[in-house]
């Protein structure tokens, strides 16, 4: 009896011990770390929305601002498809926040008067050696022995020149006129070479043709180019058009500011284009007034960037990521180095 007492009470004293150090292991144990908990993402600061005008440059250059302003500081942009005249009174009415590529130029009465009236405001330079003129392609003049192309116009220097060459050009509505193509209806050089047209007598000459979007008159060069065929009308740089094709310039006097004011019956001036906005946008988004004020590239860029498009048959918003990635030195001087690190990282 008294040796199964002493056997219980081992027994007992094992399981005690055991139970003491089972709680003394549990009270050693850490406590399980509290998760981390995810940043909240900073808030959307509004929407920005862009003078998405009818030519690739202006639209490459909305979406790369429009990226940086997105992915750096939290705005969503947003492009209303448009030409000149319509999108610019938007832009004074502050429908619209932002035109990233205004030839003043050709625009100038508008721009002054809302510049004076105090409804728009300019932050300077998007790129300073844009060009416009009249032009035909090259071989038409020298020919092009390569192609076998003859000179079908050798004497054709300047517009002085051009009624004597009206039938190289017919109209195949009119076949006794030629046919001049002219900017897109609603961008202001429309109204600009109609003046000229006059101003030179060519409309007793030439009709003047109107296609209905920049990619229809692009087409209408390119494929009287690739035909080795004349082609008489208006173009403009940077485009990737004129990066491609040798096209010669047709003389006009020289630009003059009296008769530019009169008939336009000069040379265009050469065009910096300027980057607008509205004028609220600096008291409402001084942060985006800031970063537009420090945007800035160049012709040549601009035109690296369309010949990529046009190769590549890649999209506006494709063309931007390209910019951004290709052009890394460029872009991060317009921003501090935080933006410049979360623009970065959302790149592909």
């Amino acid at each position: 009896m008294i040796k199964n007492r002493k056997l219980g009470f081992r027994v007992l004293m094992v399981v005690l011990v055991a139970l003491l150090l089972s709680l003394s292991i549990v009270g050693c144990t850490s406590p399980a770390p509290e998760p981390t908990p995810t940043p909240e993402p900073e808030p959307a600061k509004g929407t920005l929305v862009f003078a998405d005008l009818g030519w690739d440059s202006a639209q490459v250059h909305n979406r790369i601002a429009g990226f940086i302003l997105e992915n750096g500081y939290g705005y969503q942009p947003d492009y209303i498809p448009g030409e000149t005249i319509p999108l610019f009174q938007g832009l004074i009415m502050g429908d619209i926040n932002i035109e990233m590529e205004c030839w003043v130029v050709n625009q100038q009465e508008a721009y002054d008067k809302a510049i004076a009236d105090g409804t728009i405001v300019d932050l300077g330079i998007c790129f300073p050696d844009s060009w416009q003129g009249w032009l035909v392609p090259t071989y038409l003049i020298e020919g092009d022995a390569e192609r076998g192309i003859e000179a079908m116009a050798p004497d054709l220097k300047s517009v002085d020149d051009l009624p004597d060459y009206w039938e190289l050009f017919p109209d195949p509505e009119q076949p006794d006129k030629g046919i001049f193509y002219s900017c897109i209806a609603g961008w202001e050089c429309e109204i600009i070479n109609e003046a000229k047209f006059a101003a030179y007598g060519l409309d007793e000459h030439y009709n003047v043709f109107l296609p209905g979007s920049g990619a229809a008159l692009a087409a209408s060069l390119a494929g009287a180019y690739q035909k080795g065929e004349p082609w008489l009308g208006y173009y403009w740089s940077p485009t990737w058009v004129l990066g491609k094709y040798d096209m010669t310039p047709i003389g006009e006097p020289a630009y003059d500011e009296a008769v530019w004011d009169d008939n336009y019956a000069c040379a265009y001036p050469n065009v910096e284009t300027h980057i607008l906005v509205n004028s609220a946008l600096p008291d409402t988004a001084p942060d985006v007034v800031s970063f537009l004020e420090n945007y800035e590239s160049t012709a040549a860029q601009t035109n690296t960037i369309l010949a990529y498009m046009e190769d590549n048959d890649a999209t506006t918003d494709e063309a931007a990521i390209w910019f951004l990635q290709e052009y890394e030195s460029v872009w991060t001087g317009w921003v501090s180095g935080d933006i410049a690190g979360k623009v970065t990282a959302a790149l592909p």
